[in-house]
């Protein structure tokens, strides 16, 4: 599907919420993916991206095209509804780490040695849930400062500004627990 489509289905999901389904259709994989990664029960993932989607058809008569992917926007409501998920279960944040986005990260830390990266893992169970959250967007799920910006909504330079303090203090942690 095209931007200019979906463009369209967006606008036109505004006033008839049949047309939303094929905005469900083209992102409810991404987002359940996104959120199990975050939770790691795939029940409460699909109660979760249900949640989202339900949100999302709720708001969509507000949702302003500000120039990020659609996926942006079901991005902020999947963080928010992860965020009430954890505060209402009280269960422990999951930490989904794959090799891919370590190894973006150690380049950004220039720690490439799987010994490195072992430390590099354990260095990240010390940082904050926004300060892993930022982290997780950036290097695991491969966004750019514009679009971590509209999903957290801050500006393009504040997302930038949190990330690389996140990293200075991963550097310091890391330089501590190796």
């Amino acid at each position: 599907m095209d931007s200019e489509i979906e463009k369209q289905l967006i606008e036109k999901s505004k006033t008839d919420p049949q047309s939303f389904e094929r905005l469900y259709i083209k992102y409810y994989e991404q987002i359940l993916k996104f959120v199990y990664k975050r939770v790691e029960s795939l029940d409460d993932a699909r109660d979760i991206t249900s949640s989202v989607f339900i949100k999302a058809l709720a708001g969509i008569p507000k949702y302003k095209d500000m120039g990020f992917p659609f996926s942006s926007w079901l991005y902020r409501i999947a963080i928010n509804e992860i965020n009430m998920f954890y505060r209402r279960s009280k269960k422990a944040r999951v930490i989904s780490l794959d090799e891919r986005g370590l190894k973006n990260m150690s380049n950004e830390t220039n720690e490439v040695d799987p010994e490195a990266l072992m430390t590099l893992k354990r260095s990240l169970l010390h940082l904050s849930p926004d300060e892993l959250f930022l982290i997780e967007l950036r290097f695991f799920e491969d966004k750019a400062f514009a679009e971590m910006g509209e999903i957290l909504d801050i500006t393009e330079a504040n997302a930038k500004i949190r990330t690389y303090r996140t990293l200075d203090k991963l550097r310091e942690i890391y330089s501590k627990v190796a």
